[in-house]
C-alpha cells in the first residue's frame, strides 16, 4: 500500500484572496443576501494594513456587528469673540459693549431722576416744608431787584408794572439795557416814568453782552441788603416779597430760591414736557440739593444777600449758567440755601416759543453745566458725597450726549445684528424706571392742571406719552451740540425770545393767593 502522505497543516496566515473566496462562495449559498453582502463589504472595505485583525466570516443568518461612528472632529474656530455661537468682528463687540453702555447709563440716570421727582412727596410733613410760611413776620429787609433785559419790547413793561405792584415797604427795581437798544430802553424808561420812586434803568456797555455781564454791571449800583433777579418776561406775585423776606428772618439763611413755573402747558408737545420739567426742578428737586448743600440755582426768583454776593465777585461773565455757577460757588463756601414753592405765588413764564428756540436754550444750558464741570470749583466742595452729587449733576450734558450718539448705534444692532441673549434682556433694563417716570409724570400733570386751573385734556396725557422718547431724543442732540460748542470753544450766548405766551389777561394771574398779609406804607427808594 502507497505510503500515506503526511496531512497538510492548514496555513493560518491570512490571505485576502482566500477571504474574497469564502465570500464569493456566500453569496451562492441559500443565505440571505443581506447578510452575505455585509460579510463580503466587510472584508472588501478593511484596511489592508489592519489585515491581522480581521474579524472572522460570520455564518448565514447571523448579521454583523455594526460599529459606533467615530467621533466628529469639530473645524477650528476664527480668532475674535465668539458670543452666542456666532463670531462677532471687533466692531461687532465693540457696539454690544456701547449697548450694554447705554442700558446701564440709561437705568442709572431713570431711577436716580425717579427719585429726586419724588422727593418732596416723601410725606405730607416733607410736601407741607417746601411751602413758605405762613406765619406773618414783618419785613426786615430791603430788596433791590435786577431785571436785565435786551429786545425785550413785548414783555417788559408788563413785568415791570407787576413788579412796582408787590406788597413789600422797602425795595427797589433796577432794569439792566444794552447801550445798543434803543427799544427795550424806550420801555424801561417808559416804566420808570410811571413809577419814578421804584424804578431805575442802568445801561450796559460791556462787548459782547450777556446776562451775567449786565447784572455785574448793575451790582455797584444796588442799595438794598439782599439782591434778587428777574428775567424780563417774569410775571411775579404781588405777595412774593414779603413771603421772602420773611424766609431769611425766620431761617437766617443766605440765599432763598423761590419757586418758577412755566405756564403755556398745551401750546406744543414739547411745550407740556417742558412745563412739567420745571414742575418736578422747583417743586422738588431743588430741595433735594439744598438739603444736600449742594444747588445749582435757578436762573430768575432767586435772592441773595447782597455783602455774601459782592464778597463772592458776583457771577461769572463768561459762564453761560451764570445761575448754576453761583450756586456751586457759594455752595462750596458754606452757604446755607432756603427753597421755597408755593404755586399761588410762583413766579410765572412761558416755554421758548418754537423747537428751535428751545433747542439753543437748552443747549445753552448744557455747556453752561459743562464749563462749571471743567471750572472744578465743585472740588472744594467739603464732603465726598456733595463732590460725587456735583460731578454728576454737572456732567449729565456728557451723559445725555453719549446716549444720545450711541442710540443709532443701538437701534442698528438690534435690528440687524445677533445679539446675545443676555444683551438683548439689558436692553429692557431701563425700560422699569422709565415706566414708573412716565407713571409719576402722568400724575404730576394731572395735579399741574388741578393746582394752576387749568383743564388736562386726554390729548394731554397722550401727547405726553407718546411724546417721552422723541423729548429724551430732543435733549441728547441739545447736549451733542453743547458738547462741540465747548470742544469749539465756541461761548457765545443765544438769547431766548419771549412773546408773553403765559400772560392772560382775562384771568386773575395767580388764582388763589396766600392769606393777606396786612398793608405797610411802602417806604419811598
Amino acid at each position: 500500500m502507497p505510503a500515506r502522505m503526511p496531512a497538510r497543516t492548514p496555513d493560518r496566515t491570512p490571505d485576502r484572496s482566500r477571504d474574497r473566496r469564502a465570500a464569493r462562495r456566500a453569496l451562492t449559498r441559500s443565505a440571505p443576501i443581506g447578510a452575505a453582502l455585509g460579510a463580503a463589504l466587510a472584508v472588501l472595505t478593511a484596511p489592508a494594513h489592519a489585515a491581522e485583525q480581521d474579524p472572522p466570516l460570520l455564518p448565514p443568518g447571523q448579521d454583523a456587528p455594526v460599529p459606533d461612528p467615530a467621533p466628529a472632529v469639530p473645524a477650528p474656530s476664527a480668532p475674535g469673540p465668539d458670543l452666542d455661537g456666532s463670531s462677532l468682528s471687533w466692531v461687532g463687540g465693540l457696539g454690544i459693549t456701547a449697548l450694554v453702555t447705554i442700558s446701564v447709563l440709561l437705568t442709572v440716570v431713570a431711577a436716580t431722576t425717579l427719585w429726586w421727582m419724588l422727593h418732596a412727596w416723601r410725606s405730607v410733613d416733607s410736601l407741607a416744608a417746601t411751602s413758605f410760611s405762613r406765619a406773618p413776620v414783618e419785613p426786615r429787609h430791603r430788596i433791590s431787584l435786577l431785571v436785565p433785559a435786551r429786545h425785550e419790547e413785548a414783555v417788559l413793561g408788563h413785568t415791570l408794572d407787576r413788579l412796582a405792584a408787590s406788597d413789600h415797604p422797602d425795595f427797589e427795581i433796577i432794569v439792566i439795557i444794552g447801550h445798543d437798544d434803543p427799544g427795550t430802553e424806550a420801555v424801561a424808561r417808559a416804566a420808570a416814568a410811571r413809577h419814578p420812586d421804584l424804578v431805575r434803568v442802568v445801561i450796559d456797555h460791556s462787548v459782547p453782552k450777556n446776562k451775567p455781564k449786565g447784572m455785574n454791571t448793575a451790582l455797584p449800583e444796588v442799595t438794598g441788603d439782599v439782591v434778587g433777579v428777574f428775567d424780563a418776561e417774569d410775571e411775579v406775585h404781588p405777595d412774593l416779597l414779603r413771603l421772602v423776606d420773611a424766609r431769611f428772618t425766620e431761617t437766617g439763611a443766605d440765599l432763598v430760591q423761590g419757586g418758577v413755573q412755566l405756564m403755556n402747558v398745551q401750546s406744543a408737545w414739547w411745550s407740556l414736557r417742558n412745563c412739567l420739567e420745571y414742575y418736578f426742578w422747583f417743586r422738588s428737586r431743588l430741595h433735594f440739593h439744598a438739603e444736600a448743600r449742594f444747588i445749582p440755582l435757578g436762573g430768575n426768583t432767586v435772592f441773595v444777600r447782597t455783602e455774601l454776593l459782592r464778597g463772592a465777585g458776583g457771577w461769572d461773565g463768561e459762564c453761560l449758567a451764570e445761575d448754576c455757577e453761583l450756586g456751586v460757588r457759594l455752595s462750596t463756601e458754606g452757604a446755607t440755601v432756603a427753597v421755597a414753592y408755593d404755586p399761588r405765588v410762583v413766579t410765572r413764564e412761558e416755554t421758548p416759543g418754537s423747537l428751535t428756540s428751545l433747542f439753543k436754550q437748552r443747549t445753552r444750558w448744557s455747556q453752561g453745566f459743562l464749563q462749571v464741570l471743567r471750572k472744578g470749583e465743585w472740588k472744594r466742595l467739603p464732603t465726598r458725597r456733595q463732590r460725587a452729587l456735583a460731578r454728576y449733576t454737572l456732567a449729565m450734558p456728557f451723559l445725555q450726549a453719549f446716549t444720545g450718539l450711541m442710540i443709532p448705534v443701538s437701534v442698528a444692532l438690534v435690528l440687524f445684528a445677533k445679539v446675545p441673549v443676555v444683551v438683548t434682556l439689558l436692553t429692557f433694563l431701563p425700560i422699569v424706571p422709565t415706566l414708573l417716570t412716565l407713571t409719576v409724570e402722568v400724575a404730576g400733570l394731572g395735579e399741574f392742571g388741578r393746582t394752576y386751573r387749568v383743564r388736562i385734556r386726554v390729548w394731554d396725557y397722550v401727547r405726553l406719552v407718546l411724546g417721552t422718547f422723541p423729548y429724551q431724543v430732543f435733549l441728547a442732540a441739545a447736549a451733542v451740540r453743547a458738547v462741540w460748542r465747548e470742544l469749539r470753544g465756541d461761548g457765545s450766548w443765544e438769547k431766548t425770545e419771549h412773546t408773553g405766551a403765559h400772560i392772560d389777561p382775562l384771568t386773575p394771574p395767580h388764582g388763589d393767593r396766600p392769606e393777606p398779609v396786612p398793608a405797610t406804607t411802602r417806604k419811598a427808594a
